[in-house]
């Protein structure tokens, strides 16, 4: 069941998350977006169940340097909207600034992983879960839109809400545990 729910999910993320956005996440949609919910969060808990601790860590580590690397190259030489509709703060610049943080991040963990020897399916990989935890951060800030909030909740002020925390990573470990399934 576990393997079916990544399946699921890494189609939903890869093919039907970014042609939403492309059509434009509208009020019609509200019943699709409460399904959607299952989609993100009981695949996400599912990869959880599957990858051993470290990887799980390996995998958040990822989302966040990332993510992290976004915000500071966007912020500091990002120029191009990427998605200005969504999300006004993000920039092409950011994004290829997280891309390359985390295939940075690949190829040193791999190396001290696994010599020299496997870091390119790595760095692959990591650019892959890059680009799906920013459409996972995109699909986030698009249902906020959709419902009027600005923040998904005040436990966290000034950080956008607990969604914002967890949007990226409940792309990207479904997709992980795939990619790490042995």
């Amino acid at each position: 069941m576990a393997l079916i729910a990544a399946v699921v999910a890494a189609i939903f993320w890869i093919i039907a998350v970014p042609l939403w956005l492309a059509r434009g996440v509208a009020m019609q949609h509200r019943p699709a977006l409460i399904a959607a919910g299952i989609v993100v969060l009981v695949p996400a808990g599912y990869a959880l169940a599957m990858l051993q601790p470290r990887q799980v860590l390996a995998v958040l580590v990822l989302v966040w340097v990332a993510d992290s690397a976004a915000y500071f190259v966007g912020r500091k030489w990002g120029r191009r909207k990427l998605a200005p509709s969504i999300s006004p703060g993000k920039t092409w610049e950011g994004a290829w600034g997280g891309l390359a943080a985390a295939v940075a991040y690949a190829i040193i963990c791999g190396t001290f992983l696994l010599g020299t020897v496997g870091w390119a399916a790595l760095a692959v990989s990591a650019a892959l879960l890059t680009a799906i935890s920013i459409v996972g951060d995109l699909f986030e800030s698009a249902a906020k839109r959709q419902a009027g909030v600005k923040d998904s909740g005040t436990l966290l002020p000034g950080h956008g809400g607990i969604l914002d925390r967890i949007d990226s990573a409940t792309a990207v470990l479904p997709v992980a545990a795939l990619l790490l399934a042995r």
